[in-house]
């Protein structure tokens, strides 16, 4: 009260000073919303969140968090889920969950490697990486070298590991389609030189998958192919070209077995034969219902006992629901969401087109496997054996997806804004803990360099000759317009500045 007063007492004994007080507060909202209404419209005021998303490092510090959150959840779901499965086999309850701890660190071993490897390297082994997948592909066929296992032979089993080579395969040839697109579109090459290389070797690599057979690889290399040809930019007729063929390839081959044409049968007709084809969804849904809103508390579940073919496997997702309920599985599949919004902001913010188109299709691969691993489970798709990413106890599978992971986390290290933020000296807690070493800026190729220079010098050429075409029309009247006696102000500042503009950006793109 006594602060009020004596604020009163003030204002009463300096009248022009409050006056001027006043006046100022709006002096200064009227120059913010002149400023505000000089470069367009007012800007929100920043959030902590949006700041930390301008951040240079926050890429590589959502990949690195959003696996490491996937990873312990699919740990703690094997665990609770295989333990019957591997009591009855092996008699011990912690077989299968020791095997997949052993195949998570081989496969964080690789996410490390990865992070560490010159892009320059990668791209140079990326054909080589490719033919030797595809050796491997044709010696899983061989009787008495591949194992079979649920009607396909694609294993190779060493000291009791068994390795799924497709697995290797789709990376191989993801990384390689990238390195060759890339490369073939800053050359300007034609359609026909982008895709006589990778289609008809995509083609044979899906051969050998489709001889062992496993339907579920053969999606996944599909989707690879078809992003690799999305986002590279390619003709539309294109496009839908491979789709249309990968979409009747993949009819073609699930009603080509009886397996397979029974499985289609069991998700077009449920209850035809629910204790046989139908068995495993019936009680996969059952699961799901059981789990309700909150679920029956973690390692409460009931049908790993037995009652769910698969569970610590193919059908992991109906274990998350019933053991965690809704909520759990809908935080899982947030997640993996999360995943895909920091796959694309790494596409998008990378300077370099290799790394760019295979951010983007390593995450529409990871993506895919996700809506049809889950879209089995609750009965939309028919199924197809494809496991869930980071969750389902799957070892190859596991250590491949951490392999793709440390590739983005790589490319996302190479972002501009990173690069020039770690050689400039800025300290990064997870790079100083994981002892990275500092990423190279990107160059553009001779080629690129030479085309944008080109470019900037044409557009200036164009801009110089509007100028200097441009003439005072005459009136109808015949009088010329009057000029003012001021020259315009500015004058060929458009084209400087475009100039300006055209250098500042090749200076970004050069790092």
């Amino acid at each position: 009260m006594s602060a009020i007063l004596a604020r009163l007492r003030h204002r009463r004994a300096n009248p022009a000073a409050d006056d001027a007080g006043a006046a100022l507060p709006a002096l200064t909202s009227s120059s913010k919303s002149s400023s505000h209404d000089s470069s367009g419209a007012a800007t929100a005021p920043r959030t902590r969140v949006g700041a930390w998303l301008d951040r240079p490092m926050t890429s590589f510090h959502l990949i690195i968090a959003v696996t490491a959150l996937l990873l312990t959840m699919g740990l703690t779901m094997v665990l609770s889920a295989s333990g019957v499965y591997s009591y009855d086999m092996d008699g011990s309850p912690w077989a299968v969950f020791g095997k997949q701890v052993l195949w998570t660190a081989i496969g964080l071993l690789a996410f490390y490697i990865a992070m560490r490897t010159p892009v320059a390297l990668m791209r140079r082994f990326a054909f080589s990486s490719f033919a030797f997948t595809i050796v491997l592909l044709v010696l899983v066929l061989i009787p008495g070298i591949g194992k079979e296992a649920n009607g396909s032979r694609g294993w190779f089993v060493i000291a009791g590991f068994s390795m799924q080579p497709s697995e290797l395969a789709k990376i191989a040839m993801a990384v390689w389609g990238a390195h060759l697109l890339a490369a073939r579109r800053m050359e300007q090459a034609s359609l026909k030189e982008m895709l006589v290389p990778l289609v008809p070797a995509a083609v044979i690599a899906l051969a050998l998958v489709v001889a062992q057979p496993d339907l579920g690889q053969t999606v996944s290399m599909g989707v690879i192919l078809l992003g690799l040809l999305w986002y590279a930019g390619l003709p539309l007729r294109v496009f839908l070209t491979s789709l249309g063929a990968v979409v009747v390839s993949g009819a073609i081959l699930a009603v080509s077995a009886g397996y397979r044409s029974a499985r289609v049968q069991a998700w077009l007709n449920p209850g035809a034969d629910a204790q046989g084809m139908g068995y495993q969804s019936r009680q996969a849904r059952f699961a799901l219902a059981n789990g309700g809103v909150f679920g029956d508390g973690l390692g409460q579940g009931t049908a790993k006992w037995n009652y769910l073919p698969n569970a610590h496997n193919d059908f992991i997702f109906a274990i998350v629901g019933e053991e965690l309920g809704f909520i759990g599985a809908a935080g899982l599949l947030c997640l993996f969401g999360l995943f895909a919004y920091t796959g694309m902001r790494i596409a998008r913010r990378s300077a370099d087109p290799f790394l760019r188109l295979l951010t983007a299709t390593a995450t529409l691969w990871v993506l895919s496997q996700v809506f049809i691993n889950v879209g089995y489970v609750v009965g939309l798709l028919p199924v197809t054996g494809l496991q869930l990413p980071l969750i389902s106890a799957g070892g190859t599978s596991t250590a491949t997806t951490l392999l793709m992971i440390g590739i983005m986390a790589n490319a996302a290290r190479h972002e501009p804004q990173a690069v020039a933020a770690l050689r400039a000296g800025r300290d990064d807690r997870v790079n100083r803990l994981l002892r990275l070493p500092l990423p190279a800026p990107y160059v553009p190729t001779r080629a690129e360099a030479v085309r944008d220079r080109l470019k900037t010098k044409t557009r200036s050429n164009r801009a110089a000759t509007v100028d200097t075409k441009a003439k005072p029309a005459r009136s109808r009247s015949g009088k010329r317009p009057v000029r003012s006696a001021t020259p315009p102000v500015g004058y060929g500042a458009g084209q400087r500045n475009q100039g300006r503009r055209a250098r500042t950006l090749e200076g970004q793109r050069h790092g």
